[in-house]
């Protein structure tokens, strides 16, 4: 089952299963694009944005990024059954 990157678990490796590119602008998709962010790759959320949407931490890989709270919520994960 998947759910949206904005509400996964803080520390727990997931998968990418999908991406809503229709509800992000062209540059937000392209950003998304240049740190390898697409379907299969593997990310992790260390900090979710604040209660008044600030950003949420997230890491790609080796890179940590901040990503607005309606991008983390447009990025559908699989967390792997433990």
């Amino acid at each position: 089952m998947s759910h949206k990157l904005a509400h996964a678990a803080r520390n727990i490796p997931g998968t990418v299963s999908s991406i809503d590119w229709e509800s992000l602008s062209a540059s937000e998709a392209r950003r998304l694009r240049e740190f390898g962010l697409d379907e299969g790759v593997e990310v992790e959320l260390v900090k979710p944005g604040g209660w008044f949407g600030g950003p949420a931490a997230v890491r790609i890989g080796r890179m940590t990024v901040a990503l607005r709270r309606h991008v983390a919520e447009a990025i559908r994960i699989v967390v792997p059954a433990e």
